[in-house]
């Protein structure tokens, strides 16, 4: 079963877009080599048509692009006027290392969004008690002397 996706952006300056990343108080996880896993809000996915395959794109979604586009140049970010489209309105944000991202508000319908059933860590219940073998005793007899 699916249970989420994990999105890989390239940059030229990667230090510098985790930082970034980090700003926008993302849950993380840091991993060897200076690596470090961001958590994501919920998520979709869509399928295009196209006359290419392997193009794909990423996209972050806020609920208000206009607070969203105000905040980030306040920190400095750059970003492009607002494209309305029949799905969204769509800025692209220049990322620290050079690195262009869209952002979006969605105005297409949203679905529910699918929420894995928790795994359940199978308890480790003791095994029963062995019965022990009954072992017959021996019986003496003993011996009248006459």
């Amino acid at each position: 079963m699916i249970i989420g996706a994990h999105v890989i952006i390239t940059s030229k300056n990667a230090e510098a877009d985790r930082a970034f990343l980090k700003d926008l108080t993302l849950p993380s996880v840091p991993m060897p080599d200076g690596f470090t896993i961001y958590g994501l809000p919920p998520s979709e996915v869509a399928i295009h048509p196209s006359d290419k395959n392997d193009v794909h794109e990423f996209y972050l979604m806020c609920d208000d692009v206009d607070a969203t586009i105000a905040q980030m140049e306040k920190n400095g970010i750059a970003t492009s006027p607002i494209r309305e489209a029949g799905w969204g309105r769509l800025t692209t944000l220049t990322l620290p290392g050079g690195g262009k991202l869209g952002i979006y508000e969605p105005l297409h319908p949203r679905p529910k969004q699918h929420l894995p059933k928790a795994r359940v860590a199978k308890k480790k219940t003791k095994a029963a008690p062995r019965k022990k073998a009954r072992v017959k005793k021996s019986v003496r007899r003993t011996r009248k002397r006459r």
